[in-house]
């Protein structure tokens, strides 16, 4: 089984939108440099962020996102993004009628369900989780391995929180930095 990785970019005070669930200008450093970051073209990063993004999404199998995110995205069009080749979401809705029936995503109830069903989608690739509330239930039941946030020049004093609405201390290794332009890259493992 592949590595469980919480990722988000996030607000120098840890949020990860605004209270009507803005990024504002967290997305800001996919936009600062000249190196594109996918076939789009549009995502243009600087070279250090590039080589340690790029690296990252290409041993991502899975991703998990919570119901409201996915209602946001409005499922990403049934497209997974970032080129990932499956969204597990966290709902107790279910697929909605009709939509994209052949679209790779997968709606399952709870969150340990999710990582059950991303870990066997995703094989020896990693799990990617969403952060907000759904990546905190991960964090909280301990399924997570590693957190990993893109920490943006930016505070929003208030909003959508990392964590969600984790309310217990989970102690993590020291972590692995990277500076990029507009951004400063944090890789956290979880201690066991």
């Amino acid at each position: 089984m592949g590595k469980v990785v919480v990722y988000a970019s996030v607000s120098v005070d840890g949020f990860i939108a605004d209270e009507n669930d803005q990024p504002g200008p967290l997305f800001d450093w996919l936009l600062s440099g000249d190196v594109p970051l996918d076939k789009s073209g549009v995502v243009k990063v600087s070279q250090t962020s590039y080589d340690y993004t790029r690296s990252y999404w290409d041993q991502v199998g899975a991703t998990i996102a919570g119901r409201h995110v996915f209602d946001l995205t409005d499922g990403w069009d049934g497209t997974p993004p970032a080129g990932i080749d499956h969204v597990v979401v966290v709902t107790h809705r279910g697929r909605p009628e009709g939509w994209h029936p052949g679209a790779p995503f997968h709606f399952v109830d709870g969150v340990e369900a999710a990582v059950a069903k991303a870990q066997e989608l995703a094989g020896d690739r990693m799990v990617e989780v969403a952060a907000g509330d759904v990546g905190g239930q991960a964090l909280a039941a301990g399924l997570v391995d590693e957190v990993r946030m893109d920490v943006a020049p930016v505070v929003f004093g208030s909003g959508k929180r990392y964590f969600g609405s984790v309310d217990a201390q989970h102690l993590l290794e020291d972590p692995d930095v990277v500076q990029g332009d507009r951004v400063l890259h944090l890789r956290y493992q979880v201690r066991r």
